[in-house]
């Protein structure tokens, strides 16, 4: 808002200055003030409907209880790191003493096996999320590309994404578990098999979106521009890397955006069947534990989840903004 008054023209009279500052404040308004209205009535009508309905487990949770259970489980956090803590430090501590008591004693390093907290179980599902959508865009962006520029290719292959894209997650998860089971054997695995589980999930899931946009993108491109580059004889990979690409930026984040908002629901889901530990385990322990706490913990997954899904959609809106050339449509 300051940022924005600083832009008012100088040299004018207090009447004009007034009027540019009150335009000012009305438009911003639109930003600012209809979102809070919004929020408001939504927390309203919340607090409402949750007053009125019962459940086996009791009230269903509102605002107030929502707000009381985030306190409870950063507190949770908090215990468990203060636990783990205290775990090292006398760990060190008796490897020091035995130590001094025989030189020759090779310390023994044990790891902290205490649970996981709601806010270790967010940093689990990012990592999956953005593992399992990494993936999809290595594969999709490169296929959406030769698909766009190649009308037999995309002809060939349009059948085949058209059948698999609308395919559930709860359909892929029982093959993909199979799967790694036969090929992902190892004594001592680098990533335990519940988390390629749910990242391979997310990226079958995830990767359609992405190669439709880029191919839509890449054949969209002006005519214009194709015949500058033929008349330079463009080679095809500079073709790719000055025309191409930044002519189909905006369909090729358009289609990430639209990959990460799917990769984020359907990780909920491969999470809660695939035992991964994460939000969607989460919310099905606490729905298989039927505490009088479990719904206000549950719903407070749900906001926090809406609110993830939120901030990655910015961010990535952010990242087209960046390096977009259309910073109108990177805007929207």
């Amino acid at each position: 808002m300051i940022t924005s008054m600083n832009k008012i023209p100088k040299g004018l009279s207090i009447t004009q200055w007034v009027k540019a500052g009150t335009s000012m404040l009305s438009k911003h308004s639109k930003t600012i003030l209809l979102p809070i209205v919004g929020l408001s009535i939504f927390l309203f009508l919340w607090m409402i409907a949750a007053g009125s309905i019962n459940t086996s487990l009791g009230k269903f949770p509102g605002p107030s209880a929502v707000g009381q259970q985030m306190v409870n489980l950063v507190n949770e956090h908090n215990t468990e790191r203060d636990k783990a803590d205290k775990f090292y430090l006398r760990q060190e501590k008796r490897n020091a003493t035995k130590l001094a008591k025989n030189p020759d004693y090779v310390a023994k390093i044990r790891n902290y096996t205490g649970k996981e907290t709601f806010l270790d179980q967010i940093f689990t599902s990012l990592i999956t999320v953005m593992s399992g959508f990494i993936l999809a865009a290595i594969i999709a962006i490169p296929l959406g590309i030769s698909i766009g520029l190649n009308k037999s290719l995309n002809a060939a292959i349009n059948p085949i994404i058209q059948i698999f894209k609308p395919v559930s997650p709860l359909a892929w998860l029982p093959l993909v578990t199979m799967v790694v089971s036969a090929l992902y054997v190892s004594d001592d695995p680098i990533f335990a098999k519940s988390f390629i589980n749910s990242m391979i999930t997310v990226t079958l899931c995830s990767i359609w979106p992405m190669v439709i946009n880029t191919s839509v993108g890449v054949a969209a491109i002006n005519q214009d521009w194709v015949n500058v580059s033929k008349v330079l004889s463009l080679p095809r990979l500079t073709h790719i890397k000055k025309i191409v690409l930044p002519a189909a930026v905006p369909a090729i984040f358009t289609g990430m955006r639209m990959s990460l908002g799917i990769a984020w629901m359907v990780l909920i889901a491969a999470e809660m069947l695939a035992q991964n530990p994460g939000l969607g385990k989460f919310v099905w322990d606490e729905f298989q534990n039927g505490s009088s706490q479990s719904l206000s913990r549950i719903m407070t997954a749900v906001i926090v989840i809406g609110f993830i899904g939120f901030l990655l959609d910015r961010i990535m809106q952010k990242i087209q903004f960046i390096v977009s050339w259309d910073k109108a449509s990177a805007e929207r």
